[in-house]
C-alpha cells in the first residue's frame, strides 16, 4: 500500500470514528436543535435533557438515537 493511499485511509478511520461518536452523544448530536429548541435553558439537574426530550418530535434523527442511546447506558 502506498504513503499516499496509507495517509487516506487513516483520514476515513479517523472521520468515521467522529462520525460516530456524535450520533451517540447528545452533546455532539443535538447541538443544532439545543441552540434552536432549548437555548434559554441553563445546564444542570437534567434540564437540557428534559427539554429535548419534550421537544422529541422536532428533534433531528441523529439527536433522537443520541437520547436513546444515552437512555441505554
Amino acid at each position: 500500500m502506498s504513503k499516499l493511499n496509507f495517509a487516506a485511509f487513516l483520514v476515513a478511520v479517523a472521520i468515521s470514528g467522529v462520525a460516530s461518536a456524535q450520533s451517540s452523544d447528545p452533546r455532539g448530536a443535538c447541538k443544532a436543535d439545543y441552540d434552536k429548541f432549548c437555548a434559554g435553558i441553563a445546564p444542570g439537574g437534567g434540564k437540557i435533557i428534559a427539554c429535548l426530550e419534550a421537544k422529541r418530535d422536532q428533534l433531528s434523527a441523529s439527536c433522537k438515537t443520541a437520547l436513546d442511546d444515552r437512555k441505554k447506558k
